[in-house]
């Protein structure tokens, strides 16, 4: 049972990715759970339900500081039961060029609801 948790929260996680690389709202949303909470640079955000999130805002904060993508460094599982997960992480975002902006180290909490895994809470040193 649990290299079958481990892979679900990893596929989450590169769906999540994969996701936000594209900017791809709706489908980045699908890996959340509502209420979702992300707390980063001492602030909680609280997104309610899909859609409340604003994809250009999101894109200008992120190609001010020359944003292409980010990639997972490391996603290690760190507690785990069989409805809540933590999972130590660190990202890299780059540059088109490949060049590293900066990496920074989150913890992310999955839950299992309505039958599937899917992120509750994030918190990270990200701006």
């Amino acid at each position: 049972m649990k290299e079958t948790i481990e892979a679900e929260i990893i596929e989450v996680l590169d769906t999540w990715m994969d996701a936000f690389n594209r900017l791809d709202i709706v489908a980045w949303e699908k890996t959340f759970h509502f209420p979702h909470y992300r707390l980063a640079s001492g602030n909680m955000r609280i997104l309610n339900e899909p859609g409340e999130q604003d994809v250009e805002r999101i894109r200008k904060n992120l190609t001010a500081r020359g944003w292409h993508h980010s990639g997972w460094d490391r996603r290690n599982i760190v507690h785990a039961s069989a409805s809540k997960v933590h999972v130590d992480t660190q990202f890299t975002r780059y540059r088109a060029d490949g060049t590293v902006i900066a990496s920074y180290e989150s913890l992310y909490v999955l839950t299992h609801e309505a039958g599937r895994w899917g992120i509750k809470l994030r918190s990270s040193f990200a701006p």
